[in-house]
């Protein structure tokens, strides 16, 4: 895969093969701590990005880093933490950007 030349400063580039993951998680996941248990789970397995909530109900994930935590990421995101009722995981195929520097909450 060809690397966006912005791409070559990010900070896992001299680590791994860096690969991105946007998922869009629907069912009962606002209001659960879905999006902090998503950062915590992000920052342990090393990965960049970040979660927010949409106006929808749902939360958005996307993140960077190596895919094997990222696929670690897609698993967790399709249980979610206790209390969220996943019911199913879109998932946006994108290349990388390296546009985050860690894992943060917004919205």
């Amino acid at each position: 895969m060809q690397v966006p030349r912005e791409f070559e400063s990010h900070p896992l580039r001299q680590y791994c093969d860096v690969a991105r993951l946007h998922l869009i998680v629907r069912g009962r996941v606002q209001g659960v701590f879905f999006r902090a248990s998503a950062q915590e789970e992000a920052q342990r397995l090393g990965l960049v990005g970040c979660v927010r909530n949409r106006f929808d109900g749902s939360v958005e994930i996307i993140a960077e880093g190596d895919p094997s935590p990222l696929a670690s990421l897609r698993s967790w995101a399709s249980r979610g933490p206790d209390g969220a009722a996943v019911e199913y995981v879109d998932e946006i195929a994108e290349a990388p950007t390296g546009e985050f520097r860690r894992f943060s909450v917004s919205g």
